[in-house]
């Protein structure tokens, strides 16, 4: 399914999944195949005649291919909607947008709640293994069906910012830019801890039911919720928590039991129970893997700048947070160290903000004003401005 030519926002001809060949199989890290290959995405904006002005957004680990479009399960607004949409850094009326579901997601494309062609139910714990060199495989097979040589730009937040290093490193020849933001080349051990604790909670549930919970007709409703609210502890700063909720309570006086006693328990457990509304356990088990098993130096030798020694041609642009703690500026850094090192043009900023890794997706003048420079020297260089 082609979306070219449609040019308003949240429409439902603006989305579609598409299906590999079927002599094109998608041949994963791990040494499996996934045939046939589903990838559901949304697109914004219309691809102009040379097929110029294409961008690709990778989204990050709970997010979907519904990146300024109304989410059809929670009903909420799209998860990027302060950098995408008309007037903003990535307007549908300057480019054709492209937001796919990772492979493994749980929004349409190829994952363990899909059914495994070889029994008719659906994979559970049969999914391959997947990394990020394969999403972005996929990607890249999504890219080609639009006709698509080069991207304008490839951009990422979080996980997604690990994707678009991917791209870098394997598809340099098609990209034009790329931007990452609050990402990292490889996950530390403090992040490998914080989803492990996440996924030995999901495997804790009874209800998990060793990953064949569709068949059985439950959900680990708990154990997710419980993976969610450790996760999303991490994506806030210390200040940011002190100056929402700080001790204050639910109510007049203490319960002198295990009730929700402080504001912060009640936001965390709010968080956990609407995120399972929207989201696979199986694949929380298997993105939050393939971000552990994430390491760009180490099929280059160990050394990252081996990995952008094609990308020369590539413009780069890379953000951090000052507060940012999940993956902070220190890891961006390295980033651009490597770049340098590797002859890459790149441009790097630090924004001051004390709302930790969360500052991605609310508003954030010096991101909004960063973002907008460096597509429009893009844009100019690309000749699309």
């Amino acid at each position: 399914m082609s979306d070219v030519g449609h040019a308003t926002l949240a429409t439902p001809t603006d989305g579609g999944t598409w299906r590999s060949p079927a002599d094109r199989p998608l041949r994963l890290d791990s040494g499996a195949v996934l045939a046939p290959l589903e990838m559901a995405y949304r697109t914004y904006g219309t691809l102009n005649a040379d097929k110029s002005n294409a961008v690709l957004i990778c989204h990050a680990l709970t997010g979907d291919q519904h990146v300024a479009s109304t989410h059809p399960v929670t009903g909420k607004p799209g998860w990027w909607t302060t950098v995408v949409g008309p007037g903003l850094p990535l307007d549908p009326e300057r480019h054709f947008i492209i937001c796919p579901n990772v492979i493994g997601g749980c929004m349409g494309s190829t994952g363990p709640a899909s059914l495994d062609p070889r029994t008719g139910k659906p994979y559970g714990l049969a999914f391959p293994m997947i990394t990020i060199a394969d999403m972005v495989r996929a990607q890249a097979m999504l890219v080609e069906s639009f006709g698509i040589e080069t991207l304008f730009c490839v951009v990422g937040t979080s996980m997604g910012g690990m994707q678009v290093l991917q791209w870098a490193a394997d598809y340099p020849e098609r990209l034009f830019s790329a931007i990452v933001v609050a990402a990292a080349a490889r996950h530390s051990a403090q992040n490998i801890a914080f989803h492990e604790v996440g996924r030995q909670a999901i495997m804790a549930d009874p209800d998990w039911r060793g990953g064949a919970y569709e068949l059985e007709g439950v959900r680990p409703e708990k154990g997710l919720a419980v993976a969610r609210m450790a996760a999303h502890i991490t994506y806030l700063s210390e200040t940011a928590l002190q100056r929402k909720f700080g001790r204050e309570l639910q109510r007049d006086g203490l319960s002198w039991g295990f009730d929700a006693d402080f504001q912060v328990e009640s936001y965390l457990r709010h968080q956990g129970a609407s995120f399972v509304d929207r989201f696979d356990a199986n694949s929380y088990l298997y993105i939050t893997r393939a971000l552990d098993y994430f390491d760009l130096a180490a099929s280059h030798d160990g050394v990252l700048a081996n990995a952008f020694l094609r990308a020369r041609n590539v413009r780069f642009c890379v953000l951090s947070f000052s507060s940012d703690w999940l993956y902070a500026t220190a890891e961006s850094r390295d980033i651009v160290r490597a770049l340098n090192a590797a002859g890459c043009r790149a441009s790097f900023a630090e924004i001051t903000t004390d709302k930790g890794h969360d500052a991605i997706f609310l508003e954030e003048p010096a991101l909004d004003s960063a973002l907008r420079g460096f597509l429009a020297s893009a844009a100019e260089k690309r000749g699309l401005a």
